[in-house]
């Protein structure tokens, strides 16, 4: 399945279970994204590596949903990003770590 498909998927499955029965506002979907982000922080502190992949695994889920209910075609964005990414310079930003 490509990253087009799985999106569809995704937001189809969150329809179906009535999560979209009204508009949601971004910040609280961000949010939902980053509560996933913390739960694969806390596993990953409990050495809890089925519960971390799981977790990272609801980050994309959240990601994908959110990206498909904007009408935002995330396979060709990560592609682009992904494209620009590679000309940047070594740890650009001025970043020490």
């Amino acid at each position: 399945m490509n990253i087009r498909d799985c999106a569809e998927k995704c937001h189809r499955i969150a329809v179906d279970h009535g999560w979209w029965e009204t508009e949601r506002p971004i910040p609280e979907l961000l949010c939902l994204v980053h509560s996933e982000v913390s739960e694969a922080l806390e596993a990953d502190r409990n050495r809890d590596d089925q519960g971390f992949a799981e977790e990272l695994a609801d980050v994309v889920i959240r990601v994908m949903d959110l990206a498909e209910a904007r009408g935002i075609d995330l396979e060709r964005e990560i592609k682009d990003k992904m494209a620009w990414n590679i000309h940047r310079p070594y740890r650009h930003g001025n970043k020490r770590r």
